[in-house]
């Protein structure tokens, strides 16, 4: 019901995710009022995968995150994660305000015993496909406890979700040396190289896509500004090139031979493909998408919700921490 573009996108997302997968199923939690006319035209055997949760209320975007737990409890994202806690749904999906997503899902949820906090994990395109970066945007500050907890996480579900057999990990940092950071990286640095994980210690900004590591660990606000500059230095390449190859007939010749080169590179680079980042330590499965996120964006963040449920994302976080998580704070 939230989001920038609302259920006129995220309802057909959950019709492709539905489409895509035989063994989903899919609750709409919102107004009926609103949900019941984009499902009008709906094959019959999907729309029998479907149900409509009524909701009477909705989060708006600009709500802050302790007022959305105390006044929205009847709304479609506190309900959502009701059903998440309740046992009626494996995971919960929402494009909505995400600090209030984070706060509702703590309060209800709670994470798994030995997380303090739950980051927000995502896969972004990397030279040897894809590399997993988290906090991106959870929490805007992170002791260096929470980031070993973070470097953790990251590393069981890379291995654990994604196949990733020895995931490398990489603590951000603006250089490599090991004087270099603030005393929380510093710290941090000290406690992830004793946590078990494989660690290859600081990475700078441009590492990230280098294929170097499989892992980016940073505190929520630095991982929401890379992000956010990622994806807009694609929309600038994007547009960039598009305004070459159509600046002249030369130009728009030299588009005709290149297209399927092109076309193979925009579909790797697609953000579409990487939207959905799951808010990983907590007792269940919530995956945040993009504000912006259209229907086939949408629907990659229900299929990242659905893969995260049937390899019990949470079970693995718990089981595998153990005893490995550092203690204090």
């Amino acid at each position: 019901m939230s989001g920038d573009l609302g259920a006129s996108e995220c309802v057909p997302g959950a019709l492709l995710a539905l489409a895509q997968s035989p063994d989903l199923r899919v609750e709409l939690v919102g107004s009926p009022a609103t949900i019941e006319p984009l499902l009008a035209a709906v094959d019959p055997a999907l729309r029998a995968r479907l149900a409509i949760v009524p909701a009477a209320d909705v989060v708006p975007m600009d709500e802050l995150p302790r007022a959305a737990i105390r006044r929205r409890k009847q709304s479609s994202m506190r309900i959502a994660i009701d059903r998440v806690k309740e046992g009626a749904a494996a995971g919960c999906v929402s494009a909505g305000n995400t600090g209030a997503l984070t706060a509702i899902a703590h309060f209800v949820l709670k994470t798994v015993p030995q997380v303090e906090r739950a980051p927000i994990m995502s896969a972004l395109p990397a030279a040897h496909g894809h590399v997993h970066m988290l906090d991106l945007g959870a929490n805007i500050s992170a002791s260096a406890v929470q980031l070993c907890q973070f470097a953790l996480m990251g590393s069981i579900v890379a291995r654990d979700v994604y196949g990733i057999a020895e995931p490398r990990v990489g603590l951000l940092n603006i250089g490599e040396e090991d004087i270099k950071g603030h005393d929380t990286v510093q710290s941090a640095n000290a406690l992830i190289a004793a946590c078990g994980v494989r660690y290859l210690g600081f990475i700078e900004g441009d590492d990230i896509f280098s294929g170097e590591v499989d892992v980016v660990v940073t505190d929520g606000f630095t991982g929401n500004v890379a992000l956010k500059s990622m994806e807009g230095l694609a929309r600038l390449i994007t547009a960039t090139m598009r305004a070459e190859f159509t600046r002249s007939f030369s130009s728009r010749a030299a588009a005709l031979v290149a297209r399927p080169v092109l076309k193979r590179v925009g579909q790797a680079l697609d953000p579409r493909r990487y939207n959905g980042a799951c808010m990983v330590g907590l007792r269940g499965v919530v995956v945040k998408s993009h504000g912006g996120a259209d229907r086939t964006a949408f629907a990659r963040a229900i299929e990242l919700a659905h893969t995260a449920a049937l390899h019990d994302l949470p079970g693995c976080v718990a089981r595998a921490l153990g005893d490995r998580s550092p203690q204090g704070s």
